[in-house]
């Protein structure tokens, strides 16, 4: 069959990776793509948020089978929108993917189907938000109400800094129309992980665990970025442990979703605080994380578009995944000055010498081409990925496959995998 991946970052090499391995792909087309898809695909000069194009390039080549991966096209109905033409896709629907869209929206579906979350309230208004923050005398988090790129979260352990954060989004708009409103939440404790499940609106089957890292410096520290690297599995996430997310949060969120008459089909991501009290939800993604993704995906063994298909036509209670025991870390390098002012076009060297390295694959994020080089083009510009034999092997095995790679100003965190490798030594 012919399909078409929408999505043009790290996320979408890793599943176009995984797409052109099953038996039942012809053809894979990816709009737009990056020079990574390129290698298992034609990649397609499309916007992934203009939806007309998509549509008319989808008649056009008769395509089977659309996955879209980033949230924006989610948002913007995208599903919808192919569904009523009669083209098969993998994702939410607009309304569902309010639980990305809409972090008020999430949080009333929380409350109404009591799944544990921060205590939080909302405000349209920067000066009622000023004075709730000042009247706090504990951490708060401040958070853009709408799609952010993952960077719409401010931790604050102060009311000073909460205050400012709030007037950088309502009052600067940094995030232009992400904040209109802005979500207010009490500061959880705790170590973070990453649930990932695939949902046909009635059948959960959940993925390898992952753990994400998402300041910009080592020991968690400075601006939250979009993701610096992730390891799976997370060995903080026990069985029990779990069997209680499944029962509390991911069943829940999903039978409200049907009783909202907003079924839930494609990725459920549940971004997770394990705190004393329990695991508590910090937020909800309506696809694949990045990058989790990554090291998620190097440890699939079934067919990646067999099980999409069957998310999308309701059979997900036939498939039965499969997965490599080994784990996998995940190293993103990043333009110097990211997640604030960062130059493009730096020339990358190294990226096949690191491939060399057996378990190890480098994921294209923010990368183009330029003078038949391969250059920089966003933030996060590559997700190094390695499998290995134990956590620690994998961990060296992608910061020796990053010390194999160049380009002007590069930067990565040095202790992706750090936590559970501690853990596991006490």
């Amino acid at each position: 069959m012919k399909v078409l991946l929408v999505g043009g970052g790290g996320r979408e090499h890793a599943i176009a990776w995984k797409l052109s391995k099953s038996k039942l792909c012809k053809h894979l087309y990816i709009a737009p793509g990056n020079p990574g898809t390129g290698e298992y695909g034609t990649n397609v000069d499309i916007s992934d948020t203009d939806l007309d194009g998509i549509l008319k390039y989808c008649q056009n080549k008769r395509i089977d089978f659309v996955v879209v991966g980033p949230e924006d096209p989610l948002a913007m109905g995208l599903v919808d929108k192919l569904e009523d033409a009669g083209i098969k896709a993998f994702g939410p629907s607009e309304a569902a993917a309010q639980l990305e869209g809409d972090k008020v929206f999430a949080k009333e579906v929380m409350r109404a189907n009591n799944i544990p979350t921060a205590e939080t309230k909302a405000f349209t208004d920067y000066e009622e938000a000023k004075m709730y923050i000042a009247s706090r005398d504990t951490g708060v988090v401040v958070k853009a109400a709408g799609l952010a790129k993952g960077k719409g979260v401010f931790v604050c352990d102060e009311p000073s800094d909460a205050i400012l954060a709030a007037e950088k989004i309502m009052v600067n708009r940094i995030f232009g129309d992400a904040g209109d409103r802005v979500v207010v939440e009490e500061k959880l404790t705790g170590q973070e992980a990453s649930i990932l499940a695939f949902v046909d609106g009635r059948t959960i089957a959940v993925m390898e665990t992952s753990q994400d890292h998402k300041p910009i410096g080592d020991g968690d520290t400075g601006p939250n970025t979009g993701g610096m690297g992730a390891y799976s599995p997370a060995p903080v996430v026990t069985q029990r442990l779990m069997d209680q997310i499944v029962r509390d949060i991911l069943l829940p969120v999903v039978d409200g979703m049907n009783r909202n008459e907003t079924p839930y089909k494609g990725v459920l991501y549940a971004g997770l605080m394990l705190t004393a009290g329990g695991p508590k939800v910090l937020e909800f993604n309506c696809r694949f994380g990045d990058p989790e993704t990554q090291p998620v995906l190097m440890r699939l063994q079934s067919d990646l578009l067999e099980i999409m298909l069957a998310v999308r036509d309701g059979r997900l209670n036939e498939m039965d995944l499969k997965w490599d025991s080994r784990p996998t870390v995940c190293v993103v390098m990043a333009s110097g000055g990211y997640p604030g002012d960062y130059e493009k076009g730096k020339v990358i060297k190294g990226i096949s010498e690191a491939e060399e390295l057996e378990g190890v694959k480098v994921f294209h994020a923010g990368t183009t081409h330029k003078d038949g080089k391969v250059v920089t083009n966003g933030g996060r510009v590559l997700g190094v990925t390695a499998i290995g034999g134990s956590l620690a092997e994998s961990q060296a095995l992608a910061y020796e496959a990053v010390e194999r790679i160049s380009f002007e100003g590069a930067y990565w965190r040095t202790d992706i995998a750090a936590k559970a490798l501690a853990k596991k030594v006490k």
